[in-house]
C-alpha cells in the first residue's frame, strides 16, 4: 500500500511508529477530506447545474446553442483572471476565510439565476460565478499538501476530486426532479427552481466552514500534542526526500516546466467540459427527453467517473508512478469521444457506452495529473503555479462550450465538435509521453 511504501520513505517517526503515523493520517483525513468532498459537490453542482437547465431554459428564454456555450464557459474567464490572485491570498489570510468567502459567494450567484431573461445577464452572472469560485479548486489542492505527504496524495487529490463526479451523481437526479416536480409552482419555470434550491445550500455551507476548517496541522486542536508532532515531522521529512524544488514566485512562472504543465491540463479540461456542459444533451439526443430520466442516466455514468478517479489515485500511489496512470485514462477519454462522434445518435447503447468510456477515462486522469506539478513546485511558488496551471488551463472551459455551441449551430450536429475535442484531449498522450519524463529527471538535480 502507499502508506506502508511511505512508511520507510522519510525515515524518523514514519519508521519508528508506522502504526501511530497512520493512525495520524486516518484522523486527518476524516476530518477533512469528507468536509471537503461536501464542498466541492456543491461547487460543481452549482457550476454545471446550467447544463440541465439548458433542457427547458434556452426554449423558455428563446436562447441559441451559441448563446449557451458562450455562458457556460465564460464562467472560466472568471477563472482565469481571479484564480492566482486567490490563492495567493490563501496562503496570506489562511484557508478557512478563503474557502467560506469562495463558498458564500458563489452560492449567492447561484441563486440570482434564476431571475436571468436576457443573453447579457447569464454572460454576467456566470462570469460572477467563476469569479467567486476562483481558488476554491486549486486552493483545495494547495491545502491537502499542507496535511499530506507525496506518497499520500494521489489517494487524497482522489478522493477529494471524486465529489465533482459524485455531484454528478446526486446532481442530475436531483435537477431533473426538482423540474419535472416544481416546474409551475409559484410561477417559476423548473430551471429556476433548480438554481434557487442549489445555491442556498453553499450559502449555509460556506458559514460552516468558518467553524469547522483547520488552516495547518499546527493549528489542528482535534489532533494530540503527539500526533501534531508526528504529522508535521512526517511532512518536513517528504519535504526534504523530494529534493530541491522552485520556491521563487517569479521563477516559477518564467519556468517551461509550468508551462508544459498548462498544455496538458488544457486538453484535459477541453474534454472535461465538453462533457460537462453537453453531457445532458448527448442523452436528450439519443432520444431521452424527460429531464428525470436524463438525469439518473447521467448518474449512473457518473457513478462510474466517481470509481474511476479513486481507483485510478490508489493504484497510482501503490506504484509510485503518475506519468501513465494520466496519460492512459486521457487517452481512454479522447477514444470515448471519438467514438461517440461517431455513434451518436444513430445507437442509443454505443452512445451511451462511448459517452461513459469519455467520461470515465477524463475524469480519472485528473487527480493523478496534479501529482505532477507538485513534485516540481513549493511554497509561494506552488501556490501561484497550482493556479496558474488550473486557470490558464482551464480557458478550453471557456472556447469547448462554446465551440460546441457553435458547430451545433451551424452544423445541426454534434459530430464535428466531438471530433475536434477528441483529438485536443488525445495530445496530453503525447505531451506526457513527450515531456514530463524529461522534465521529472531534470526537477531531480541539485540546485
Amino acid at each position: 500500500m502507499a502508506s506502508a511504501a511511505h512508511a520507510g520513505h522519510g525515515g524518523g517517526s514514519s519508521a519508528a511508529n508506522p502504526e501511530n503515523l497512520e493512525s495520524v493520517y486516518r484522523k486527518v483525513t476524516w476530518r477533512l477530506l469528507p468536509f471537503l468532498m461536501f464542498l466541492w459537490i456543491l461547487a460543481w453542482i452549482d457550476r454545471v447545474n446550467v447544463g440541465f437547465a439548458k433542457l427547458t431554459m434556452l426554449q423558455d428564454l428563446q436562447f441559441s446553442e451559441t448563446v449557451y456555450g458562450l455562458g457556460a464557459g465564460i464562467f472560466f474567464l472568471g477563472y482565469f483572471f481571479f484564480e492566482v490572485p486567490s490563492n495567493m491570498w490563501l496562503e496570506r489570510i489562511g484557508a478557512r476565510a478563503t474557502i467560506a468567502r469562495i463558498t458564500i459567494g458563489w452560492g449567492i450567484i447561484c441563486v440570482l439565476m434564476m431571475f436571468v431573461t436576457q443573453p447579457w445577464q447569464f454572460y454576467t452572472l456566470r462570469f460572477l460565478l467563476g469569479v467567486f469560485e476562483a481558488g476554491f479548486y486549486p486552493g483545495i489542492i494547495l491545502y491537502l499538501t499542507y496535511w499530506y505527504p507525496s506518497l499520500r496524495r494521489a489517494k487524497a487529490f482522489g478522493l477529494f476530486m471524486s465529489a465533482s463526479a459524485l455531484a454528478g451523481v446526486i446532481g442530475g437526479p436531483l435537477a431533473g426532479t426538482i423540474m419535472t416536480q416544481l416546474g409551475g409552482a409559484n410561477g417559476w419555470a423548473g430551471w429556476q427552481w433548480v438554481f434557487l434550491l442549489e445555491g442556498i445550500p453553499s450559502v449555509l455551507a460556506g458559514i460552516a466552514t468558518i467553524f469547522y476548517l483547520t488552516d495547518k496541522p499546527e493549528k489542528a486542536h482535534w489532533l494530540t500534542s503527539e500526533e501534531k508532532a508526528l504529522l508535521i515531522q512526517d511532512i518536513e521529512q517528504d519535504k526534504k526526500a523530494l529534493g530541491h524544488r522552485e520556491h521563487s514566485v517569479l521563477k516559477a512562472l518564467k519556468n517551461p516546466i509550468v508551462w508544459k504543465f498548462i498544455a496538458i491540463y488544457f486538453c484535459i479540461i477541453m474534454a472535461n467540459s465538453t462533457l460537462t456542459f453537453f453531457g445532458p444533451s448527448v442523452v436528450r439526443e439519443i432520444g431521452f427527453s424527460s429531464p428525470a430520466t436524463v438525469g439518473w442516466i447521467m448518474a449512473a455514468i457518473y457513478l462510474g467517473g466517481a470509481a474511476g478517479m479513486i481507483l485510478n489515485g490508489i493504484h497510482s500511489d501503490r506504484t509510485s508512478e503518475v506519468r501513465y496512470h494520466c496519460a492512459f485514462a486521457a487517452l481512454a477519454g479522447a477514444t470515448g469521444l471519438m467514438a461517440l462522434g461517431f455513434v451518436l445518435p444513430a445507437s442509443a447503447a454505443l452512445s451511451l457506452a462511448a459517452l461513459a468510456l469519455a467520461i470515465v477515462g477524463t475524469m480519472s486522469a485528473i487527480p493523478v495529473f496534479w501529482q505532477m506539478p507538485n513534485h516540481c513546485l513549493a511554497g509561494s511558488a506552488a501556490a501561484v503555479g497550482i493556479a496558474l496551471i488550473n486557470s490558464v488551463a482551464n480557458l478550453a472551459g471557456f472556447g469547448a462550450p462554446y465551440l460546441m455551441g457553435y458547430l451545433k449551430d451551424t452544423t445541426g450536429v454534434m459530430t464535428h465538435g466531438l471530433w475536434l475535442v477528441a483529438a485536443v484531449e488525445a495530445l496530453t498522450f503525447v505531451l506526457i509521453v513527450g515531456f514530463v519524463s524529461k522534465v521529472s529527471r531534470q526537477t531531480q538535480q541539485p540546485a
